[in-house]
């Protein structure tokens, strides 16, 4: 295999790796959890790197490297689309400084060049977000350093690219609190890795790229949970605006700073005449009135409505997933944290409502959720107390067969989930489900927020650790481990099989391992299973059968 590439073997692997990620486009696009024309991240990622094969498809044979690098870095920048788009761009313009600077294609060359990429694509945006294609592209820049530490070969070093690329994808959820919660990695994470890799499979001539990493994306993308959320931060802002600026003496610095007074996602890119502007904004004639005003000329325009654009999309996933057979049963469940969600989905919950103890959904709400499910019965777990009448009046308000299970906690959710039987009728799942109810004894750890009494008249105070048992306040207490065993002790905890704890979302895993210690001490017969549960306000949260 060689490790000697010319100009033509980029330009060749350039659009190789172009019509791999045109491909997968789709794919990348479901991933995205931001449904706004940005939220397309495949369609303007490809678009982006389309426009790059076009612009060196034109050279002659005989092209200098400098010329080489002048039309990736010109054809990026004149087909970047969206913010995925735009980051796109800052990395192929930061690759090809770094490349400038290297004297040979080797793994020394790769650390350069990635490195100079890390840096452009970072000072391109205002406020860099972890769990995004900024991160994947610093792990690859780390991954790059690393392979020329271990001396590793061009060839090898290319593979050790895209390892780490993919792995720094996986890790994304953890950086990303919108990912994790919705089951899904970061598109424009995944787009570059998928790039990086059908690149390198090119130059290499190792055939396909990673195919696994393909089908690891299309079983992880929703169908129709998506949240309305912008790709950098939370916009307010209608239009998406995006154009070409060419001027020789606008103020950078100037139209840096006026950019965010008009809305939010902003970026401005390029050098002097070459510039690509991109704007959430809700006044797109004031901004393209600046540049007018500043002596530039602009041109290639585009303003999107994204609250139109957003609709339409959700109206399109919605259709998608309803095309699809419906299956016998579905559930819809509310929880609050992601690590409770992530176990409902596992059960089989299709949809999981956000909320709980501080926030209990509308009957709208409900009722909407129920609706997204595909699904001939749906069964509602409502896991609070106070939900119990909204999801009742959502179950009634239903177009298609819909029941309640009045499950007050999540440990109690799981427990009717295990008693399904898709076999049997709707009627007798709802009767099964609910007669296990009465075999959980939940319990929940907190912090008092005002002075009160516990369920035997004694006083407590404002910041007490408390343990409430079916409801009822049975332990007050300064440690939560205390609290635990003495709700235990009152639970006569010896008299059950098993215990199911869930760590709230500022309960460290180290105390979970200390709190399960100290459980194990006291009950030895106790079988102890514990989760992530991620819930807010409540440490622990748990459940004896």
């Amino acid at each position: 295999m060689s490790e000697t590439y010319t100009l033509n073997d980029v330009k060749r692997a350039l659009a190789q790796a172009s019509q791999m990620l045109s491909s997968q486009k789709d794919t990348i696009n479901k991933l995205n959890v931001f449904p706004v024309p940005d939220g397309d991240t495949g369609t303007n990622m490809s678009l982006t790197i389309e426009s790059v094969v076009r612009s060196v498809s034109e050279l002659s044979e005989n092209t200098s490297r400098e010329e080489f690098a002048k039309a990736v870095v010109q054809g990026a920048l004149m087909g970047a689309r969206g913010n995925s788009g735009v980051i796109t761009s800052q990395i192929l313009r930061g690759l090809c400084e770094g490349a400038l600077r290297a004297e040979h294609f080797n793994t020394e060359g790769l650390s350069v060049a990635f490195a100079r990429s890390q840096e452009v694509a970072f000072q391109a945006v205002r406020k860099p977000v972890e769990g995004t294609i900024l991160t994947v592209i610093r792990d690859v820049a780390s991954a790059a350093r690393t392979a020329q530490k271990k001396k590793l070969s061009t060839n090898d070093a290319l593979e050790f690219i895209v390892n780490e690329a993919f792995a720094s994808v996986h890790r994304t959820p953890e950086l990303l609190s919108v990912l994790k919660e919705n089951n899904v990695v970061d598109a424009g994470g995944y787009g570059l890795a998928l790039f990086i890799d059908a690149f390198v499979s090119a130059l290499l001539g190792r055939g396909a790229a990673h195919q696994d990493e393909v089908l690891f994306a299309q079983n992880t993308a929703p169908k129709v949970e998506i949240e309305h959320i912008e790709d950098w931060e939370g916009s307010e802002f209608r239009y998406c605006t995006e154009f070409l600026v060419h001027s020789e003496t606008v103020d950078v610095e100037a139209a840096r700073e006026f950019l965010p007074t008009m809305g939010d996602c902003d970026l401005m890119v390029g050098a002097h005449p070459n510039f690509k502007v991109h704007v959430h904004t809700n006044r797109p004639d004031k901004v393209l009135a600046w540049y007018l005003d500043h002596d530039a000329q602009i041109s290639e325009v585009h303003v999107h409505n994204m609250d139109l654009q957003s609709a339409k999309r959700n109206e399109e996933l919605s259709e998608e997933a309803h095309n699809e057979p419906a299956t016998p049963f579905g559930f819809v469940a509310v929880a609050s944290g992601a690590g409770n969600a992530n176990i409902l989905k596992s059960l089989g919950v299709n949809v999981v409502v956000s909320g709980g103890q501080t926030m209990n959904p509308s009957t709208k709400e409900l009722l909407d959720a129920i609706a997204r499910v595909n699904a001939n019965n749906v069964i509602v777990l409502p896991n609070n107390s106070n939900i119990i009448l909204a999801a009742q009046a959502a179950c009634d308000m239903a177009e298609i067969p819909c029941a309640l299970v009045p499950t007050t906690s999540v440990p109690q959710a799981f427990s009717a989930l295990f008693a399904f039987d898709e076999a049997t009728s709707l009627e007798d799942n709802v009767h099964a489900m609910t007669e296990v109810l009465d075999q959980v004894s939940t319990g929940e750890i907190t912090t008092a927020i005002k002075d009160s009494r516990d369920a035997h008249g004694n006083p407590l105070s404002a910041g007490d650790i408390i343990g409430i048992v079916n409801g009822d306040i049975e332990a007050v207490g300064t440690d939560i481990t205390d609290v635990c065993l003495r709700m235990l002790d009152t639970m006569q905890a010896d008299s059950f099989d098993s215990l199911t704890l869930l760590a709230g979302a500022d309960f460290t895993d180290d105390a979970l391992s200390a709190l399960e210690a100290a459980i194990e001490e006291h009950y030895d017969d106790l079988e102890i299973e514990s989760h992530r549960g991620d819930q807010p306000l409540y440490p622990v949260v748990f459940s004896l059968e």
